[in-house]
């Protein structure tokens, strides 16, 4: 799992999406639902044992599993 991936956000921080890694089927899903490079993510909740994680994009509460949000690569900015 990649250090700087969405999956690693806590909850209240903020990123942004600096690429997707993930491969064909999923990176279309992501693609349609919002998640594109310079989008702005924030952590909103873990779930009890930390798998989904529901994230604030685009206005938008969105729940991811972990196997989908370590494809994708942030970066924070202050």
């Amino acid at each position: 799992m990649c250090e700087n991936a969405l999956s690693n956000l806590k909850e209240g921080e903020v990123c942004y999406i600096k690429k997707i890694v993930a491969e064909n089927n999923i990176r279309r899903r992501l693609y349609d639902i919002g998640i594109i490079p310079g989008t702005k993510v924030k952590c909103l909740q873990k779930s009890m044992f930390g798998d989904p994680v529901a994230f604030l994009i685009r206005g938008t509460v969105i729940a991811l599993r972990n196997q989908s949000s370590s494809q994708i690569i942030i970066e924070q900015k202050n």
